[in-house]
């Protein structure tokens, strides 16, 4: 189990570094997305518990589409009587379905994008695709503002889109990494504290909150180990982190956040709601790149440190039980 593990998550993470994201139509979190957009209209009502009710509804009902045809998939390749078949075609199908949970390069693309717009000038264009991947207003936001966003995107996305799945595929396999996209999709949708949203997105929001507080801690100290092994300032980035990491709306955004920003030396202000760090105001694209570093490395390194020993230590409990 271990081995086969071990090569779902390397197809996974080698197929995300030199292809990235298929198009939107042929991907699952936009499938997923599509879903959720279809469903939302139907759980709007003027009493908040049937709201609340229906956010509810939305998350299990979705989650419960994805899980069974992969359940179905596994059964259907136990049914295989040549063993190293079913293996190759379970490790290379499993592969691919798990790199559509993680979004590495594609976060590389957008961030690149955005300095692309930034190179030529055009704040306009640059703010547009930064809201993209930020839910804040990016309508008024000058150069820094915009790379700052950039960059909290870049630290946030590593848990969101890399080390939040390939937690729950530790433990419960493919369907465990797809629950976690559908979950930390709809929270991206809807989790909003806004007339529309408060209610149905509640369930959402509050879930993706419980599955991503220990992925994003250990995230923020996977980063460190990151940051001294590419010889940034991984003292500093310890030190904004235990400072910094609680300062964030979120519980858990800022703990990634603050330690890339002290990585990095610099600071990260979302204008109106905190500033994480104490270096300079001044952001430049040099950092951005770093911090694309700083993310690839913490991802490669989450999977030997954080994932492959959760899997190994499942696999020897399940051994012993069945000794």
């Amino acid at each position: 189990m271990i081995f086969e593990s071990l090569l779902v998550i390397g197809i996974a993470l080698i197929v995300d570094f030199i292809f990235g994201d298929p198009k939107n139509k042929y991907h699952p979190t936009a499938w997923i997305g599509l879903f959720i957009a279809a469903l939302v209209p139907f759980t709007k009502n003027k009493n908040s518990t049937i709201e609340k009710l229906g956010g509810i509804i939305i998350i299990v009902s979705i989650s419960s589409v994805v899980i069974l045809p992969l359940l179905s998939f596994e059964y259907v390749i136990s049914l295989l009587t040549i063993d190293y078949v079913s293996i190759i075609i379970s490790i290379v199908i499993g592969g691919l379905l798990l790199k559509t949970t993680i979004a590495i390069r594609g976060m590389e693309n957008h961030a690149k994008t955005v300095l692309m717009c930034l190179d030529s000038d055009n704040l306009e264009k640059a703010r547009t695709n930064l809201s993209m991947i930020v839910k804040r207003n990016t309508k008024n936001l000058d150069k820094n503002h915009i790379i700052s966003g950039v960059l909290e995107s870049i630290s946030e996305n590593t848990v969101d889109g890399v080390t939040g799945p390939l937690f729950y595929y530790a433990f419960f396999g493919l369907p465990g990494a797809f629950v976690y996209r559908v979950i930390n999709t709809a929270d991206s949708m809807i989790g909003y504290k806004t007339n529309i949203f408060k209610n149905i997105g509640w369930f959402a929001a509050s879930c993706d909150t419980i599955l991503n507080y220990i992925p994003s801690r250990l995230t923020g100290l996977i980063m460190i180990i990151s940051a001294a092994i590419l010889q940034n300032n991984w003292k500093e980035s310890y030190r904004v982190m235990i400072r910094d990491g609680k300062k964030t709306e979120s519980p858990n955004a800022g703990y990634p956040m603050a330690a890339l920003a002290g990585a990095l030396e610099t600071r990260f202000e979302k204008i109106n709601h905190y500033n994480l760090g104490d270096g300079k105001v001044t952001l430049t694209n040099n950092q951005v790149y770093l911090a694309i570093r700083i993310m690839k490395l913490t991802s490669i390194l989450f999977v030997g440190m954080v994932t492959i020993p959760i899997i190994f230590i499942l696999t020897l409990v399940g051994w012993w039980i069945h000794v």
